[in-house]
C-alpha cells in the first residue's frame, strides 16, 4: 500500500496489513505531520483477500446451470408448442429448426444471465447462495464491458484448451483461472 503525507508529499511503500483496521491517522515519517488516511488506504490489498476455489466455483456454477436449465427447459417447450401450433403437424424439418433455435437462444441466454449478473453486482445467483463475488484487481467493481470480455472470450479461451483454464484456479496462487487472467479479475470469499 502505498501511504502519500499530504503536508510534505512524501510517498512510502508500506505494508497494509501493519494498519490496524481502525486506524484512521498516520504520521508521515519525514516531516512528523499527522495525516487522515484516504478510505482507498483503508482496505486491504486485493491480492490478501481470501480467494474462492476451484469447488466452490464448481458448485456456485453447477446452481447457475440449474437456474439456466429450468428457464431454457421452459423456453423450448413453449417454442415448440408455437412451431407445432403455426405448423399444424409435427415434421422432421420442425423439429430440427425447434433444436437450431431452442440451442440459439440458449447459447444468448446463458451469456445474457452471466453478463448481466456479473456486470451488475459480480455476482451469480448461484455465486449469491455460496457468497463468492467478481471483482477487478483493484477491487472496483467488474462493470459490463469486463463482463462480457470475462464470460464469452475468457471462457471460451478457457474451455477450449480441454479445460485447463478453468483447472488454473486449482494450482493459481491467487485462484485465477485462464478468465480471470484474461479479464483482470478475482473470485473473492465475502
Amino acid at each position: 500500500m502505498l501511504l502519500t503525507c499530504p503536508h510534505c508529499s512524501f510517498s512510502r511503500e508500506i505494508d497494509g496489513a501493519r494498519i490496524p483496521a481502525t486506524a484512521r491517522r498516520a504520521t508521515c515519517p519525514r516531516c512528523g505531520q499527522r495525516f487522515v488516511l484516504a478510505e482507498t488506504e483503508l482496505q486491504a490489498p486485493a491480492t490478501t483477500l481470501p480467494k474462492a476455489g476451484f469447488w466452490i466455483r464448481v458448485v456456485a456454477s453447477m446452481i447457475d446451470s440449474a437456474i439456466l436449465g429450468t428457464v431454457q427447459l421452459i423456453m423450448s417447450l413453449a417454442l415448440a408448442r408455437v412451431a407445432l401450433g403455426v405448423a399444424g403437424s409435427n415434421t422432421p424439418e420442425i423439429d430440427q429448426a425447434i433444436g437450431i433455435i431452442t440451442a440459439l437462444l440458449g447459447l444468448v441466454l446463458s451469456i445474457t444471465y452471466a453478463v448481466f449478473f456479473i456486470g451488475y453486482c459480480g455476482q451469480t445467483p448461484g455465486k449469491m447462495v455460496l457468497r463468492i463475488k467478481v471483482i477487478r484487481t483493484d477491487q472496483h467493481e467488474v462493470g459490463y464491458l469486463r463482463a462480457l470480455l470475462r464470460e464469452t472470450a475468457g471462457k471460451f479461451l478457457s474451455g477450449i484448451i480441454f479445460g485447463i483454464g478453468y483447472l488454473m484456479v486449482a494450482f493459481d496462487s491467487q485462484k485465477q483461472g485462464l478468465h480471470d487472467k484474461i479479464a483482470d479479475t478475482y473470485v473473492i470469499k465475502l
